[in-house]
Order: C-alpha cells, then structure tokens, then sequence
C-alpha cells in the first residue's frame, strides 16, 4: 500500500490503532511507525491487525480508510451475520466456507455492496462499481457499473472462488471451531 493522501488523514489512521488498546482490543500489529526508505516524506503508516475489537470502539464505530483490520469475534453464523448488517456502514464483506448452501444465504442475508466467497477483498471487475451500501455511498448512485443500466437498483456484487472438494473435511464446514 502506498502512503496515505495527507499527514492528518495518516494521523487519524494512527489514532485509531494507538487508541485500541484503552478500548479493550488486541493490538496483534502496529504499523504506525512505518516508513519507507527513500520515501521520509511520505504519509505513510503500515499494516495493522486489532484482535477482539468491540462495537462500542472508535475502531469499530468509523469507516478508517486505511491499512487497518479489526477483527470481531462472534459465536455463530447468525451473530454474524446480525453484527454486519447491523452496522451503519455495508461496503464490502466476505465468507471462507466450503459451504455452498452456507455461502448462498450469506449472499442473500447480508446488507452489503460487495461479498466475496472465499475471496478476501470483494473487488468486482472493472464494469461493476465499487462502493457500498448504507453509509458507505456518498450520494444516491454509484459512478460506475450497474447504476449506469439499472438507474433505480440496488445492486450488489458477489465474487466467489471455490477450494477443492477433494480437501473437504466430513459435513459443514463454516470455520468455527468443532468440540469432535
């Protein structure tokens, strides 16, 4: 990832990981000494993991539109799924499932703009917009993609890759943890 677009916007990314902590999440990396030789100049910060993030966090609450991942823990599917669409924001999710029927009601039951299936980043091609729902679009249409044809949908993009069966473990696999 390339630096950010002003040192304020790198500042409020850093204020967001160096505040996790006092929040009561996890913080597994801190990318906000980062910076890249021969390039002082830039606005950079690096990548950052928060682990056990709450909702009622800073990191949670807004979109920060930088190299951070928060990561909330739920004990189910339908937790999940109730936590996500929940949100204010529904720009982009995905689902790691071997799962066909589970990644089905996931496309269908989420309130997002894009999903992926087993696809981390849910970035459609290039004739697909890319934006959200909720209060992730700025505005009433997308750019780009479909609201050019479709003027008054609600579109929604899923991307999907598939492992192969032959590696399946025995019954449904949704990446919780198993008491066998």
């Amino acid at each position: 990832m390339g630096p950010l677009i002003t040192a304020a916007h790198r500042d409020k990314v850093a204020s967001y990981v160096t505040g996790a902590a006092a929040q009561g999440a996890k913080v597994v990396l801190d990318g906000t000494g980062h910076t890249v030789e021969g390039f002082e100049n830039g606005h950079w910060i690096g990548l950052s993991l928060l682990d056990e993030v709450s909702t009622d966090s800073d990191a949670y609450r807004d979109e920060i539109f930088g190299p951070v991942l928060c990561v909330l823990r739920v004990d189910t599917y339908e937790e999940g799924v109730a936590l996500m669409n929940a949100s204010p924001f529904g720009n982009g999710t995905a689902i790691f499932t071997r799962d066909g029927g589970a990644a089905r009601r996931f496309q269908l039951e989420i309130e997002a703009g894009m999903v992926g299936v087993n696809v981390p980043i849910p970035v459609p091609v290039g004739y697909h917009s890319f934006g959200g729902w909720k209060d992730s679009l700025f505005g009433d249409h997308h750019i780009y993609g479909n609201d050019g044809i479709h003027f008054y949908t609600r579109g929604k993009v899923t991307t999907t890759r598939w492992p192969d069966p032959a590696d399946a473990p025995a019954g449904v696999d949704l990446g919780f943890p198993r008491n066998n």
